[in-house]
């Protein structure tokens, strides 16, 4: 693979979780009864940075839950042979919620799907609303994110790969081309 452009660094990245913030907070007429549900792997630190932005913009501390969407794959024959189970923790009710669901890359639309088939699992909020830092198009599912950090307009042989601080030891979201 070879790197054909950096999009995002650690400023763009801070800066679009911070319009984000403000977006939820906006869109919801603050933050009664919202929870934020960030999807492994990159979903997660999502989650975790709104969640502090959230708390210096409102003073509020938001509930974070993590949800494992592995079982629930549409291809997880090709995905792996064994794969990793790394769980889900959901520490509170989803009954009469506001659920935001963070990803990183929203691509074809089938992640998306199978975190909404895992999150239901555990009850059934009153809404669920979508929250990735890239758009990417190519879209497979009828799925729209209610909150995105950028729209990033890809061929089909490219591959946006999200780096967070948490996961991967820097802060970047790049193109690479097969």
């Amino acid at each position: 693979m070879n790197l054909k452009s950096i999009i995002m660094d650690k400023d763009a990245i801070d800066r679009a979780l911070k319009r984000m913030a403000h977006e939820i907070i906006e869109q919801n007429k603050g933050l009664e009864n919202l929870y934020l549900v960030g999807i492994r792997t990159r979903g997660v630190p999502i989650a975790q940075r709104l969640q502090g932005y959230l708390k210096k913009i409102e003073n509020v501390d938001i509930s974070v839950g993590l949800l494992d969407i592995t079982l629930y794959r549409d291809d997880l024959t090709t995905v792996a042979h064994q794969p990793i189970i790394k769980g889900s923790t959901i520490n509170f009710e989803l009954g009469n919620t506001k659920i935001v669901l963070c990803d990183d890359v929203l691509f074809t639309g089938r992640t998306v799907r199978a975190a909404l088939e895992a999150l239901l699992d555990y009850g059934r909020p009153k809404e669920i609303q979508l929250c990735v830092l890239i758009d990417r198009g190519h879209r497979e599912l009828p799925i729209k994110a209610n909150y995105v950090g950028k729209n990033v307009p890809t061929s089909s042989d490219e591959i946006i790969k999200v780096c967070f601080e948490e996961t991967d030891s820097e802060d970047s979201v790049k193109i690479w081309t097969r």
